[in-house]
């Protein structure tokens, strides 16, 4: 009979304890919160240990894209965020910074327009650092890559830096040409005049020798006649003599 009571009495403390214990402590919980701390820009360690003195626990998380100077062992955000309401115990995602930096296999950037190449390399965080001018002739080439400092194929780093040499088309001022005016036949002052009344210079003027022509006119001109040339252009001319 005593020995029933004795395993009565302890079987009635064992209820006890589990009920004071377990089922008092989740009924006290119950209805409970706590405010989540601020632990953004803190070490990973030093959020995990505020948490917990706070009855909160922490987890770790990356980041989605890699962030240039912040170290991969800081908290640059939390989930949920800081002064939210949760239940004691509650996981506090801490998201650090990726450990890697991206890499990045650079193309070939020739002939495509700057803005669209400084986009392409923006989406990877590489800088373009120095663009150098290069004068073309053809205006498609005018505002396109040329060469680049990192060859095509080249893997690279997020965080990594470009230099461009880019086209720039030299505008070419159009110069109204003029045709040479016919001057065969005529004397050499005669056709002096009417070349520089043309807007031309006369320029070397050479002789020779002919029994057949008349003499002291022009039989030969260069540029030839009706040729269109750049106004002030010389014109050489051939007079004919005759033997003396």
């Amino acid at each position: 009979m005593i020995k029933k009571v004795l395993i009565g009495l302890v079987l009635l403390a064992v209820v006890y304890v589990v009920f004071d214990k377990y089922v008092m402590t989740a009924y006290t919980l119950q209805g409970q919160s706590v405010s989540v701390p601020d632990v953004e820009k803190m070490s990973y360690d030093k959020a995990v240990e505020l948490l917990k003195s706070e009855g909160l626990a922490g987890k770790k998380s990356y980041n989605v894209r890699y962030i240039r100077d912040i170290d991969s062992n800081t908290v640059i955000a939390q989930r949920p965020s800081a002064g939210s309401e949760v239940k004691p115990g509650r996981t506090i995602y801490l998201i650090l910074n990726k450990r890697e930096k991206p890499k990045f296999s650079v193309p070939d950037f020739y002939g495509r327009a700057l803005e669209e190449v400084r986009q392409t390399l923006g989406r990877f965080d590489i800088e373009v650092k120095d663009i150098q001018q290069q004068t073309v002739y053809d205006p498609s080439e005018d505002g396109r890559v040329l060469s680049q400092s990192v060859s095509p194929g080249t893997v690279i780093y997020s965080g990594s830096s470009v230099s461009l040499v880019v086209g720039k088309a030299k505008i070419v001022e159009k110069v109204r040409k003029i045709p040479v005016p016919d001057v065969l036949g005529m004397s050499l002052k005669q056709a002096r005049e009417i070349i520089v009344e043309n807007g031309l210079n006369t320029g070397n003027v050479s002789y020779e020798y002919s029994t057949l022509l008349v003499p002291y006119t022009v039989i030969n001109q260069k540029p030839a006649v009706n040729a269109l040339v750049e106004p002030g252009k010389v014109v050489d001319l051939t007079v004919v003599i005759d033997e003396e």
